[in-house]
């Protein structure tokens, strides 16, 4: 399932945050390779600022983003490697060039190490070591790089608290399909178990005194059948009944599970419905299905009219486009209404996705 929009628009103004860092990390050392006299000394600065750059980019992107981390810290580190010999001799005492790197690796070091407490002291140390004056060296690398990492400290810290709520919800929307399975698997081991016990031993009875007693063979047989019988009446009595899940308990539970993954949903229906407004339990649990696995929903409607002799489903969603393209379960849903005398709609208008399910009381 696509990220919802909140982690999108979260995700976006955290990169918007970590780009001042990005963005010192080219315009400090670029002045500093614009102030250099000696050509060569220009095209290595250049090479340097290029690969710190982009190698920078690439890991703070992979920090807030669900791709693999390893190789671009890998070549994070290579480039800032990289960037002392070719940044720190550019502009020397013109410019302090590679100490806006240092900024720049400050800024950021709370984003990408955990012991940036360490990390941070020492990239100062290199900064102070490499300049020719390190007083201003200091300010540079210590002050504007402590500046930027509190700026990225609570935007990032935000976006952490955003992943953990939207793994959050998707645990509890998994943990209730999970307890539904549970209870149903339990319900049906306490309804057969013993029964089928009863007729695992009774034909082994017959099975025995087939050679024997064959009377008494054939009465052990037909009690087996009987109670296979019965059980199977049971067991299509239960399936019914859980098949057959009234109306409102069903938008209950989809209400919960789509507010548990995000979906703001709201729920209409009414205290008193006919008994034929079960079978659009089916389509209502199509419905919610379509919202939570093809759609990027952030909202949905649920309502349910008693129209004279007709009961209508109405579910919406804004999550259209994600809704196209599954197909199989709504027509299934569309052939088991009509085989009650129902219909089944469904339509999009702009950007907004209606199933619209039919049943005569």
């Amino acid at each position: 399932m696509a990220a919802p929009p909140v982690m999108r628009r979260a995700r976006v103004l955290t990169l918007v945050s970590l780009g001042v860092a990005w963005s010192t990390s080219l315009a400090g050392p670029g002045i500093g390779v614009l102030l250099e006299p000696r050509p060569a000394w220009q095209v290595l600065g250049l090479v340097g600022v290029v690969l710190f750059g982009a190698a920078h980019a690439g890991v703070l992107y992979a920090a807030v983003t669900p791709v693999a981390r390893a190789p671009w810290d890998a070549a994070f580190v290579v480039a800032a490697l990289s960037s002392v010999p070719l940044l720190a001799p550019v502009a020397v005492g013109r410019w302090d060039t590679w100490a806006w790197v240092g900024a720049s690796l400050v800024g950021t070091a709370p984003v990408l190490v955990r012991r940036w407490w360490v990390v941070a002291p020492l990239v100062v140390v290199v900064a102070v070591v490499l300049a020719p004056e390190p007083l201003r060296a200091l300010v540079i690398t210590g002050g504007v790089g402590a500046g930027l990492a509190l700026t990225h400290v609570l935007p990032v810290w935000l976006w952490d608290l955003v992943v953990q709520a939207q793994q959050g919800r998707e645990a509890r929307a998994r943990l209730a399909v999970i307890e539904e399975r549970l209870r149903f698997a339990r319900d049906v081991h306490d309804l057969l178990g013993h029964r089928l016990t009863v007729i695992a031993l009774k034909a082994e009875l017959a099975a025995r005194l087939a050679d024997v007693d064959a009377s008494r063979a054939g009465a052990e047989a037909g009690e087996v059948r009987e109670l296979a019988a019965s059980a199977l009446a049971d067991l299509r009595e239960a399936v019914h009944g859980y098949r057959a899940v009234e109306l409102d308990e069903q938008a209950s539970a989809i209400e919960q599970v789509l507010t548990s993954s995000g979906v703001r949903c709201t729920v209409s229906v009414p205290s008193s419905l006919p008994a034929a407004a079960r079978e659009l339990s089916w389509a209502l649990r199509e419905a919610g299905t379509n919202v939570l696995r093809h759609s990027r929903a952030r909202w949905c409607t649920i309502e349910v009219v008693v129209d004279g002799d007709d009961v209508r489903l109405t579910v919406a969603n804004d999550g259209a486009s994600g809704v196209r393209g599954h197909g199989s379960g709504l027509g299934g849903l569309a052939e088991r209404l009509a085989g009650v005398g129902g219909s089944l709609r469904t339509g999009e208008e702009a950007g907004v996705f209606t199933l619209v399910a039919t049943v005569r009381s």
